[in-house]
């Protein structure tokens, strides 16, 4: 008989679900489990009043499963007030594969997870994000119709990648226009982290109006290509958050306004497609109201994906998702005046906004 020691370190994983500080009241976590194929992951329901739940399936190798847990829990979170703000029937939802995309990931893992969506009837339907493509989508759409962002060729809408990049684009020039009394990005200083599929694509359309973009990436080769490719100036500095720009523009993984960063940023407009990119909504983004930063909340302006692979569901073409999609720029100038008026973060607005649809909807289902 062994007796197990819980050191005070590890007293605050006593809860480790419902304790969470993310866990902001999830309808349903389900833990996803394959010997066989190697498979680990969650998936999220946040809240599935204005619809089900739709959200991507990232693939990282997470450090350990907390770390994985409490991205899923923020990512969905996320994703209710991303459709709820946008003006989509849809709720929240998230999933992650744990394991590194490029040496975990096989055909039959993929297909085993698209098993486990398909488990949960509609409730949740999956597309894809980072670590995952849309070759994997075509492959869970084999086992289950729950799925979007599959290939044109089988029905589908194709990668989202350059329909979000098109929302940030459009919710970048509106904070642009809030802060320095226009949109034209000609001759600004745009500081682009992340040169994924949205972020390359961000910095094409920047580029094109004549902003001066950096680029800052981890994938040097990524970096050497896609600045020889639009004449993007390499980032060099030492500390990126420091750097003399206008617009500081994340597009990699959350959370890199936090603690050690926030009070750093010279930047004075930030607009992003990175999820989550405060790491506490309301001390960071009140920090940046402090300090006269325009924060253009994530995600209303990278909701161009979801609004794309929506499409796929209610059934209108590329040209109106493109359309709605421009009207990010719209609603990111309202939420800011909003924010002004009420003298709160545009954080708090945004998700204020999100809410009252949310409130609204429950309110009418509760009276049928």
């Amino acid at each position: 008989m062994t007796t197990e020691i819980i050191n005070a370190k590890e007293l605050h994983k006593v809860d480790p679900v419902f304790g969470q500080l993310s866990f902001d009241n999830h309808e349903q976590i389900v833990f996803c489990n394959d010997k066989d194929t190697g498979l680990k992951a969650i998936i999220g329901i946040h809240n599935t009043t204005l619809g089900p739940a739709l959200g991507g399936t990232r693939m990282w190798k997470y450090a350990n499963e907390w770390e994985a847990l409490n991205d899923v829990l923020r990512l969905s979170r996320g994703m209710t007030y991303k459709s709820a703000i946008t003006g989509l029937n849809l709720g929240g939802g998230k999933a992650v594969i744990i394991g590194d995309s490029k040496t975990d990931k096989t055909p039959e893992m993929i297909t085993k997870f698209g098993e486990y969506v398909n488990s949960l009837s509609g409730r949740y339907i999956t597309a894809e994000d980072v670590g995952t493509t849309t070759a994997d989508m075509d492959l869970i759409r084999q086992v289950t119709k729950h799925v979007t962002g599959i290939s044109e060729s089988i029905g589908g809408s194709g990668n989202p990648s350059p329909v979000t990049a098109y929302g940030v684009y459009m919710g970048m020039k509106a904070a642009a226009k809030y802060k320095f009394g226009t949109d034209n990005l000609a001759g600004k200083k745009v500081l682009v982290q992340g040169i994924g599929h949205v972020g390359e694509t961000l910095v094409e359309y920047l580029v094109k109006e004549g902003a001066l973009v950096q680029i800052a990436d981890i994938n040097q080769a990524r970096l050497e290509e896609v600045g020889a490719k639009y004449g993007a100036s390499i980032f060099t500095g030492e500390d990126l958050y420091t750097a003399d720009v206008d617009i500081y523009s994340p597009c990699a993984l959350g959370a890199t306004i936090n603690d050690d960063t926030v009070n750093k940023i010279r930047a004075k407009v930030i607009a992003g497609a990175a999820n989550n990119q405060l790491a506490n909504d309301i001390i960071h983004g009140q920090i940046l109201k402090e300090r006269g930063i325009a924060y253009a909340p994530d995600f209303l302006i990278n909701a161009g994906g979801i609004i794309n692979v929506y499409a796929e569901i209610v059934g209108y073409d590329s040209a109106e998702a493109m359309k709605r999609t421009e009207n990010i720029y719209n609603t990111t100038l309202e939420i800011f005046n909003f924010a002004d008026t009420n003298k709160i973060t545009t954080q708090q607005a945004a998700m204020s906004v999100a809410q009252s649809r949310i409130d609204q909807r429950k309110k009418e289902n509760a009276a049928k």
